[in-house]
């Protein structure tokens, strides 16, 4: 009946194509490419058609018609999906890797927001997944072998950013911004975690640890009524990530400064610990900044990943009591507490904490200056608040200090 198709319409692209794909299913490439040749030349926008011919090619083993067969395809539809993964198993049959790299990217790109998919597509997908991965892990390899030298000389600020850089270049990492609940100051770096020899008083902080340790475990097994969940929303809020902590102690915290107010009966239960803090250079904006606080997290407690309040200040954690199996992310960088190791970190930066242990994990978390913020524009910021404060304008520039 196709053939008798032919007879009246000989250009007829469908019989073409029906006729074409009979003869693939019986392995006569040549046939089938004969006539796939027919209905693209009568419907040459059709990418369907030109992949068509392409199955017919590579049985033949014709890699050149294959490949031009699937470029026209690609030249009717970019995102055709068929031809994407035949390109891309091509350049991999022939050795082309870097082409076959970001030709099975694109088949990802394509594959992974579908729904429903069938156990072939999963297939498809989790072969190009593991290609592309497998691609640029030698190629990072390489990268890094061939720049190691350079590397060496850089100082350590610069070979940090030039290694963000090349690990975004490379797929291995993203680039975070500030996300900043609040006061937004402009144009500071995004720095995840700030360079320790910006706080030169960290280490006499440090040193305060043990006694900052046994204050807090009295606290803890004397139940201390203070202790408070740290998530408490407004009653009618919607849920949301952390709807699970609302209310509860799985994070807790013990306030000593809170929106800038000293809390001196908190403070006199842990004097050592107020007079540790009270010689730092905290944060100090009038109704907002500083806050201090013990933060517990309980066993197999997870905090979402989130970002703060606001990017005028940097975030202190002194790590005081870490069981195995904690840890924290900021941006594109994880780290494990240790404890009495400080670090300060950009909370307006994504982030995110967890306990894993069967034991309670505590920090010191405490709120200083970025120090990428002048003195001046410290005091700029302080005029502003007492200025809005006193003409009763809310900015919505206070909040809480993230975990």
């Amino acid at each position: 009946m196709l053939e008798a198709v032919l007879v009246i319409a000989p250009d007829h692209p469908v019989a073409h194509n029906s006729l074409g794909m009979r003869a693939l299913s019986r392995n006569d490439g040549a046939r089938a490419a004969a006539h796939f040749e027919k209905s693209c030349a009568a419907d040459p926008n059709e990418p369907t058609l030109w992949a068509n011919l392409s199955s017919a090619a590579r049985m033949m083993g014709d890699s050149a018609q294959e490949r031009a067969a699937l470029l026209r395809a690609l030249a009717c539809d970019q995102r055709h999906l068929i031809a994407n993964v035949r390109l891309a198993e091509l350049h991999e049959r022939e050795g082309e890797v870097a082409a076959a790299a970001d030709r099975w990217s694109a088949v990802s790109a394509l594959v992974a927001p579908l729904p429903n998919k069938t156990p072939a597509l999963d297939g498809v997908l989790a072969h190009a997944n593991a290609f592309v991965a497998s691609y640029r892990q030698r190629f990072g390899d390489a990268i890094d072998e061939g720049m190691r030298a350079l590397r060496a000389t850089l100082p350590p600020p610069e070979r940090a950013r030039a290694d963000a850089c090349i690990e975004a270049m490379l797929g291995r990492r993203r680039i975070f911004q500030h996300q900043p609940h609040g006061l937004h100051f402009p144009f500071l770096p995004a720095d995840e975690f700030f360079r320790r020899d910006a706080f030169p008083w960290l280490a006499s902080l440090e040193a305060q640890t043990p006694a900052i340790r046994a204050e807090l475990t009295k606290l803890v097994n004397a139940g201390a009524a203070a202790l408070e969940p740290y998530v408490s929303m407004a009653p009618g809020t919607p849920e949301n990530e952390w709807t699970p902590l609302d209310g509860k102690l799985d994070w807790g915290a013990f306030f000593l400064w809170k929106f800038g107010r000293r809390m001196d009966a908190n403070c006199a239960l842990c004097p050592l610990t107020a007079a540790a803090v009270e010689m730092l250079p905290l944060a100090d904006m009038p109704a907002r900044a500083p806050t201090v606080f013990f933060s517990l997290l309980a066993p197999r407690t997870r905090l979402p990943p989130h970002t703060g309040v606001t990017n005028a200040r940097a975030i202190v954690h002194l790590p005081l009591i870490v069981p195995a199996g904690c840890g924290f992310r900021v941006g594109g960088e994880t780290r494990a507490w240790r404890e009495g190791e400080a670090f300060v970190f950009d909370d307006t930066i994504e982030h995110e904490a967890w306990n894993d242990s069967d034991e309670m994990r505590a920090v010191l978390i405490l709120d200083v200056w970025n120090p990428h913020i002048t003195q001046s524009e410290r005091a700029t910021l302080r005029e502003f608040f007492a200025v809005a404060d006193s003409s009763g304008f809310d900015p919505g520039a206070s909040g809480r200090i993230a975990d």
